[in-house]
């Protein structure tokens, strides 16, 4: 073992941290086991008195809140937008970090500025825009918007600034054009960012709740977050129930999570190489 491997002020600070991350969890977990009086009294205990599934009982029983609808509604949204951002940042990321043209850097600092810019003034052109379409009240409202953001292209830029020149070089003896140097060459030495940048995207659509609140109106319609919040009423809480939601909520990121982790940690690290 090295001696960073041996410190145990290390081992500590992992054990703090690991508490910090993972105590919410357990705690939203073991809430959504209790009985509504258990979860609300006030003697409150760490560890549910009688363990009971009435929670994800009332939750997939009620007519009024179809969660499966909702979920599965999150799932298409979060899988198709994370896949059309990884197309559009991708071959933009590629095209301003390694072909010449006139203007590359205006156009490059002119995306990486909208990054300044405040996302709630985007929502009402953003609207209009839908409505123009009449996509109000579809997926595709939740989908699209966003697809070409500043962050997925500056992301891929980096990291193909990092990948050694030698790759195209080879390519382009061996007679390859662009878009095979592009897709047979680049993309797959891309991986690590791809996934990372496809995880990042999936987690922002996943989590979003104002956008869906604001172009979804048919209950049907809604995807998970906004559906969930109405699981609190005007006068009660029933929190285990609304626990059991978080639940079912964070499920489908801490699966994702954990078979990527090794391609987010890559890509993160490699994508701040070279500037």
């Amino acid at each position: 073992m090295t001696k960073v491997a041996r410190n145990p002020v290390l081992w500590v600070l992992l054990l703090l941290l690991s508490i910090i991350f993972m105590g919410p969890l357990v705690v939203m977990g073991l809430t959504a086991l209790k009985t509504p009086g258990d979860a609300q009294a006030a003697d409150w205990s760490f560890w549910p008195s009688e363990f009971t599934a009435r929670a994800f009982e009332v939750l997939f029983s009620s007519p009024d809140n179809p969660i499966l609808r909702w979920f599965l509604n999150s799932m298409i949204a979060a899988t198709a937008h994370s896949l059309l951002v990884v197309i559009t940042a991708s071959l933009a990321g590629y095209a301003l970090a390694r072909m010449d043209f006139r203007g590359k850097n205006l156009m490059f600092a002119i995306i990486i500025s909208t990054m300044f810019v405040p996302g709630f003034i985007f929502m009402m052109p953003n609207f209009l825009m839908l409505d123009r379409f009449g996509w109000l009240d579809t997926l595709l409202a939740i989908v699209v918007p966003g697809a070409a953001g500043a962050f997925g292209v500056f992301f891929m830029r980096q990291f193909f600034l990092s990948l050694p020149k030698e790759f195209e070089e080879s390519a382009r003896i061996d007679g390859a054009g662009p878009f095979t140097t592009f897709f047979r060459i680049m993309l797959p030495n891309a991986t690590p960012a791809l996934v990372t940048l496809l995880v990042l995207s999936f987690l922002a659509n996943w989590n979003d709740f104002i956008w869906p609140l604001y172009v979804l109106f048919n209950d049907a319609n809604l995807t998970l977050q906004p559906g969930l919040s109405k699981l609190q009423g005007a006068y009660t809480i029933d929190y285990p129930v609304i626990m059991a939601g978080a639940v079912i909520a964070s499920l489908p990121v801490l699966i994702l999570y954990t078979f990527v982790q090794r391609f987010v940690i890559e890509g993160v690290a490699s994508s701040g190489v070279k500037g």
